[in-house]
């Protein structure tokens, strides 16, 4: 018996993945599947698990901030085969820095957020009904 690997429709993908059906297509056109979407015999998307799996792997590039031409250049070097790998660590790499620095940002930002939440919880837990931080607009005279 020959094992078929499972075959997938857009929307099924679409459920699966959290992309919408028109995100799947304009990845498809911007080449950022490591393989070319099948067809059905109707003419219909046909994608397997490797495919979900590639593009839930795009879903985390893109929500960490890595541009579509990095993820296409990544994938360019992918389809290439063996060889390239020093040029694909590197992207990861470069990647890799900027999601560590925009971390650091948030955190510091967290801190910030955090100190003010302490101070408004006094002054909330202590009745105070005006916040003596804020600046207030000059009056009129």
């Amino acid at each position: 018996m020959v094992h078929r690997e499972q075959e997938l429709g857009i929307g099924d993908v679409a459920e699966r993945t959290g992309l919408s059906v028109h995100t799947l297509r304009l990845y498809e056109r911007e080449g950022l599947l490591i393989e070319p979407v099948r067809r059905s015999s109707g003419g219909h998307r046909v994608y397997t698990e490797p495919d979900v799996e590639w593009l839930i792997n795009c879903t985390r590039f893109r929500a960490s901030g890595m541009p579509l031409a990095t993820i296409r250049r990544y994938v360019e070097l992918a389809r290439q085969g063996p060889g390239n790998e020093a040029e694909r660590l590197e992207i990861l790499r470069r990647h890799e820095r900027r999601i560590a620095e925009r971390v650091d940002e948030l955190t510091a930002c967290l801190g910030l957020i955090r100190r003010k939440v302490g101070v408004y919880e006094e002054l909330v837990a202590d009745g105070v009904t005006e916040d003596p931080w804020t600046p207030r607009p000059p009056r009129a005279t």
